[in-house]
């Protein structure tokens, strides 16, 4: 099954995507993928927060910031994977040197794609919605948010299951029959 979860910044995304994916695979077999660069205090207090919420849940952690298609994971295939999070992995492949540049979006599909179900039976992603505020950006800022719109368009279609946290509440908008 492919899960895919937005909402916006603090909705409790996060908490619901670990839920999801702990209901679906068994411990021991479950697989957090993080794309979060370690850069600055803040960066690294969040990563703290995730790893805090994880503990005592079985998860092995992978760290991964670019070129996702070609991670090498621990195991050959796991009960499940958390992907977190698709703005974080599409900035580092838009901006890092490592990173795909302007072939990001299908950089990151061909990733996902190799990921489920190649190598887990539930894979449940993170994204962000961040294109309701309504403000004109730099033109850098906005290529970026279509990007990120465009991918997770396709990641919805994708999806078996789409939801979206708003205040902590989860809201099925795709599959709530599966859940």
């Amino acid at each position: 099954m492919f899960i895919l979860v937005t909402g916006g910044a603090a909705s409790g995304k996060s908490q619901h995507a670990e839920r999801l994916l702990c209901e679906r695979a068994r411990e021991g077999s479950r697989l957090y993928l993080a794309t979060m660069q370690p850069f600055g205090a803040e960066a690294q207090a969040r990563m703290l927060r995730h790893h805090a919420l994880r503990a005592g849940k079985g998860f092995q952690t992978v760290e991964r910031y670019t070129d996702l298609a070609h991670v090498e994971l621990p195991e050959k295939m796991y009960g499940g994977i958390l992907l977190e999070c698709m703005s974080t992995l599409l900035a580092n492949e838009i901006f890092s040197p490592d990173g795909a540049g302007e072939n990001a979006v299908s950089a990151i599909l061909q990733a996902v794609d190799s990921l489920y179900p190649c190598y887990c039976q539930t894979l449940v992603v993170v994204t962000n919605e961040i294109f309701s505020d309504g403000i004109e950006y730099p033109a850098q800022t906005m290529q970026y948010m279509k990007q990120l719109a465009q991918l997770n368009a396709v990641l919805a279609q994708k999806a078996d299951v789409v939801v979206h946290s708003v205040c902590g509440i989860l809201l099925p908008l795709k599959g709530a029959d599966l859940l």
